[in-house]
């Protein structure tokens, strides 16, 4: 249980920080042996169903504009086409077909090949690198929110392409989003603001996958792996409801290369503790 909650605290930390939520969990996973207690299946598919957590804090924080669409869902007299519902929810979605075309089918592959701390520290490095260089190309000065813009259907796309970087684990899906909202014209802070609401519909379908796949398994799950989820998921919820208001806040003062240093910092940490075999599940 202490280590369920530990791997909360961690998704709700990292979830919508640049610093790839599912990277850390991994790593983590790894270091508090949380293997040793279920299978390799149940562990992936603790990590991914607690982001949901983290999801459902969105919706609490976000829950004033999520109603105003759901309310406004059709354009009106007193509500344009661009800023109705049915218009918002459909840039989401356009940004969602990207990487459901390219994950549903790859999906396995990716966790059988790509869920180990040597890519998850690889891919923090490089992305860390990325980060600096896109902050410095890309970044607009300009600190909209996603209130003040309309998002169109290529900006909405030009997202959703850059989220597919984020399936490799350590990359993050929160760096790679900001990063697509930039090279498409966005503010850090409405890159970040879209990025949250992208992430209900795709962190909700991974987390629907594995639970499907895991339900399907000849085994069903312990009475204790049921409890770890609902330990993980809760703690999730609120560390990530206390975190986004306060990343926004960051965001609208500072750089978003403090995160790339701490990624390389990190990645080095995991090199060095993969060679001195502290973490378990992989050969360094």
């Amino acid at each position: 249980m202490l280590k369920a909650g530990l791997l909360g605290i961690i998704e709700g930390l990292t979830e919508f920080l640049p610093m790839s939520s599912t990277g850390h969990l991994i790593i983590f996973s790894n270091l508090i042996d949380f293997y040793k207690h279920s299978s390799k299946e149940f562990v992936d598919m603790f990590n991914m169903v607690i982001q949901l957590g983290a999801i459902l804090a969105v919706v609490v924080f976000y829950w004033k504009k999520i109603w105003s669409t759901i309310v406004h869902l059709f354009p009106s007299k007193s509500t344009p086409v661009n800023k109705c519902g049915l218009y918002f929810w459909g840039m989401i979605l356009i940004s969602c077909i990207p990487a459901a075309a390219i994950g549903l089918p790859f999906d396995d592959w990716i966790q059988e090949h790509l869920f180990n701390p040597v890519v998850v520290a690889c891919t923090l490095f490089f992305g860390a690198l990325w980060m600096i260089y896109a902050e410095n190309k890309l970044r607009k000065g300009k600190m909209t929110s996603l209130e003040d813009i309309t998002i169109s259907p290529k900006q909405a796309l030009t997202v959703g392409l850059f989220q597919v970087l984020s399936m490799v684990p350590g990359m993050s899906r929160s760096a790679s989003t900001i990063i697509g909202g930039w090279a498409c014209g966005l503010s850090t802070v409405a890159a970040a603001e879209y990025s949250f609401f992208l992430a209900i519909p795709v962190m909700m379908g991974q987390a629907l996958i594995h639970i499907l796949k895991m339900l399907k398994m000849p085994t069903p799950l312990t009475s204790l792996e049921w409890t770890s989820l609902g330990v993980g998921f809760g703690v999730s919820f609120i560390v990530a409801l206390l975190v986004i208001g306060s990343f926004l806040a960051f965001l609208k003062k500072k750089p978003m290369r403090y995160f790339a240093v701490y990624r390389i910092v990190f990645a080095f940490i995991v090199l060095i503790a993969g060679f001195f075999g502290l973490l378990s599940q992989v050969s360094f």
